[in-house]
């Protein structure tokens, strides 16, 4: 049965005292406290001016008499809510409204009880009891609750509306999913409907039909507009509910907060760790940054316009190298993993062949020359750095003087090793100063040198530390003798001659830290810092202020630094007008089902729902609300069935639990005990073949 207008059927109580019931159009509506997140939300909605059912609301203050004893049938406002809203005459839906749920940091999606069709004063009061006693399987007794009262209508097609993407969380996209009739099966995660990815233009970017209905350009352009809508209403991106009736009106029926951070709009190259988590496989702090990546992008920054592979502009264009939390990415597209757009205008532009005749006569040169240069830099480097004396020696302006220099020669060495690494054949080359190091440590192990004796006798080792500010590198603790198979084959000259620059690029690093450490050690000894290790997260515009005595306070802030990196940076990814990371999809990357989000977890598989093992991955045909309470126990949940946008997929993602949704046939192709690895980003389930896994 469809309702009758809004305005006319909540006029009569609009401006009304808020009591233990009130209309949706009541001053006091809009207040959480009193009518709970999700009733309030439809009352700033319904101010607003969007279409919103008509509902009265039983305030948290009959819950709180209930609590106090009083029976549902019994409460006056029980029975003034079921005649405000016309009950004898049409059934209902009885909807919880408690202040915990749909909140910005939390939407306690699909915990408390909803019940639908009701008819008839005595299933209206058992409704109501269902819903305040749902607070105990909740886990919140006696928290505030209120109950929204409203019509029930029999849509043609409903549905949930994210107004960004809940896994990306790009700014510039939507998603909607729809199901045939009112939403309740696609949120309680029985069916999976179809779903649209779509642009903020509501062009269609990826289409999934699953069990749902085709939904036209129109009602698509109408959803978009919708949630653009409730975003300005609510100052922030929204997760709605919504219907659209046999008389093809489209009702708001639910929205709170997306609790996914809206990330933006993704602008710029697409960067990765890459050939970076070599070079820098722990995170960097604010010193660190400096003293090491600026001559890393300068270096890459000159070779690939040298090498051809960029032009100045495109350069220009690119950060080339950014730092997201202390973690390093690259221009995947200047480090050559990701192919330059090949549009027509670009293939019909001779100005790039006229270049790349200028570039190739340019880079024969070049490559001829390398070998040369680079013998004659490993030697400059080498004689610079046995010049260097015990740092305990020098002066503070001396130590910081060594910074620079240290910029100058890093940004050589890494020009030469990237351009050798480019233009010239290593020949597959197995002898990685790595490889060495490992060889040359357990032989070390085996005599029994200490660290320092190690260190002092084969400074090859360092390539198996990261760099770090630190008073001396920690080596791995064991090292067993490998047969690595090194031999006069395993590299040619412009191989090993690449191996020695990254070696050097290694040792500048060290002295480079050393020499940032023993500052540290004078700060602490003057009292300006607590100890040696803060000096990492100050500048090296700070440090070289304080040295050279242009800043004598070293700031509040580095005193009590608490350094947090965050989690490691995609394999792929952009950053978006906030500057925040977007992961990139890959074409393939996509596994067997529809990645929901909450990062990556392992585990062996489960079938179990009620008692699920800590540290397992749920694998179930679908999904329901009562796995809620589950979530902490579990590394990860893969479902057959079951919406991105559903209430255990939203869970899921605030608790940062992996969940991947529609992976056909899951419980069979996974049988219980596999260990598997869930991706909720991608949507990738994968075996991971140890012993004993089927």
């Amino acid at each position: 049965m469809e309702p009758r207008g809004v305005a006319s059927e909540q006029a009569a109580h609009h401006g009304a005292p808020a009591g233990p019931v009130v209309d949706l159009t009541d001053p006091g509506a809009g207040d959480p406290l009193l009518t709970g997140g999700k009733a309030a939300a439809l009352a700033r909605a319904a101010a607003a001016g969007l279409d919103t059912l008509p509902g009265v609301v039983l305030t948290t203050a009959v819950a709180h008499a209930v609590d106090a004893g009083a029976r549902v049938a019994d409460h006056p406002a029980v029975s003034e809510a079921f005649a405000r809203i016309d009950g004898e005459r049409r059934p209902l839906v009885a909807r919880s409204s408690s202040v915990l749920e749909d909140t910005s940091g939390s939407s306690m999606a699909g915990q408390f009880d909803s019940v639908i069709g009701i008819t008839g004063f005595p299933a209206f009061a058992t409704a109501v009891e269902a819903v305040l006693a749902s607070r105990e399987r909740a886990g919140a007794p006696g928290s505030p609750i209120a109950v929204l009262v409203q019509p029930l209508i029999e849509p043609r097609l409903g549905g949930v509306l994210f107004g960004i993407d809940p896994v990306t969380g790009r700014s510039d996209r939507r998603v909607v999913s729809a199901v045939d009739g009112g939403p309740e099966p696609l949120v309680s995660g029985e069916v999976d409907g179809s779903r649209y990815l779509l642009d903020t233009d509501a062009r269609v970017l990826e289409h999934g039909r699953g069990d749902g209905p085709e939904l036209g350009a129109r009602d698509l352009r109408r959803l978009v507009a919708l949630s653009d809508e409730v975003a300005r209403t609510f100052g922030r991106p929204q997760d709605v509910e919504w219907a659209i009736g046999t008389d093809d009106r489209l009702w708001l029926l639910q929205s709170r907060p997306v609790t996914t951070l809206a990330r933006g709009v993704p602008r710029g190259p697409v960067y990765g760790p890459g050939p970076l988590a070599e070079t820098f496989p722990e995170p960097l702090t604010e010193l660190e940054h400096d003293l090491w990546v600026p001559p890393l992008r300068d270096a890459l920054r000159t070779a690939v316009v040298l090498a051809g592979a960029a032009t100045p502009a495109e350069v220009a264009a690119s950060e080339v190298i950014v730092s997201v939390a202390g973690h390093v990415a690259i221009d995947l597209r200047l480090a050559g993993d990701v192919p330059p757009p090949r549009g027509l205008l670009r293939r019909l532009n001779p100005v790039p062949a006229v270049r790349r005749l200028r570039s190739a006569w340019r880079v024969g040169r070049l490559r001829a020359a390398l070998p040369v240069l680079a013998d004659r830099l490993l030697e400059r480097a080498d004689a610079d750095l046995e010049a260097v004396p015990p740092l305990a020696d020098l002066t503070n302006r001396q130590l910081v003087a060594l910074f620079h220099r240290g910029h100058e020669v890093l940004r050589a060495l890494h020009a030469h090793e990237i351009l050798i690494g480019m233009l010239t054949d290593t020949g597959g080359n197995r002898m990685t100063g790595a490889s060495v190091a490992l060889r040359v440590l357990a032989e070390a192990r085996e005599e029994g040198l200490s660290d320092q004796e190690v260190l002092e006798r084969s400074p090859v080792v360092l390539a198996l530390t990261p760099p770090r500010v630190a008073p001396r590198p920690q080596l791995p603790a064991e090292a067993a003798p490998m047969h690595l198979g090194l031999d006069a084959e395993s590299g040619n000259d412009h191989g090993l001659l690449r191996e020695a620059l990254r070696l050097r690029v290694r040792w500048l690093q060290e002295l480079t830290g050393r020499a940032a450490w023993e500052l540290g050690v004078r700060l602490t000894a003057s009292g300006d810092i607590v100890e040696p290790d803060m000096i990492r997260h100050m500048t090296l515009e700070h440090v070289e202020a304080v040295f050279t005595k242009r800043a004598l306070v070293v700031p509040a802030l580095v005193q009590t630094h608490l350094h947090n990196f965050g989690d490691p940076l995609p394999a792929r990814f952009q950053l978006s007008d906030r500057g925040l990371v977007i992961r990139t999809r890959v074409d393939g990357e996509v596994g067997g089902g529809t990645g929901a989000g909450g990062g990556t977890g392992s585990g062996p598989v489960t079938y179990d729902t009620d008692d699920p093992p800590s540290g397992s991955v749920l694998v179930t045909t679908t999904l329901t609300p009562g796995l809620g309470p589950l979530l902490t126990r579990l590394n990860g949940i893969v479902s057959e069935t079951g919406s991105v946008l559903s209430h255990l997929a939203i869970l899921a993602r605030e608790a940062g639990v992996p969940i991947v949704v529609g992976y056909a046939e899951a419980v069979r192709e996974l049988p219980e005990g596999t260990q598997v690895t869930v991706d909720g980003d991608s949507g990738q389930v994968t075996r991971r073949h140890e012993e004993g896994s089927s």
